[in-house]
């Protein structure tokens, strides 16, 4: 996906690619063996909720914080460092996130977790415990 970079906006002629303006996740995620993504908070709630694992290469802000802690519950490999980046550390990363059944399962696992939260109910029920308001 081209996303705000831009990229693949000059990449006519390149058949190696398909480049989308936009796609939804939850649409897209679940289909996948894995999302190789830069760690931002939504795009890895996506990829978490669809229980497939992720191979994060962050660069900025809370990223490599977040590529850790997936790294930390077993769902993805060891993050790549943006300036570490090659053919060998994704291939490497993309092996262990198709073939391990240790990180596909706990992925798995996680993802039914997460589709089975109620978020929106559980913050109210914060908010009107904090306020002191009964149901």
């Amino acid at each position: 996906m081209a996303g705000w970079s831009g990229i693949g906006k000059t990449e006519e002629g390149n058949n190696n690619f398909y480049y989308l303006e936009s796609i939804p996740y939850d649409w897209l995620f679940p289909q996948v063996a894995a999302v190789v993504h830069h760690g931002g908070a939504g795009t890895l709630a996506a990829a978490l909720r669809a229980g497939v694992p992720s191979i994060v290469v962050p660069f900025v802000a809370d990223q490599p914080f977040w590529a850790q802690q997936v790294y930390k519950l077993g769902v993805a490999p060891k993050p790549i460092k943006r300036s570490a980046l090659n053919e060998k550390r994704l291939s490497y990363a993309l092996r262990i996130a198709v073939n391990d059944k240790g990180v596909r399962k706990k992925a798995r696992e996680l993802g039914v977790l997460i589709r089975g939260e109620d978020g929106i109910a559980t913050a109210i029920d914060i908010i009107h415990q904090h306020l002191g308001i009964k149901k």
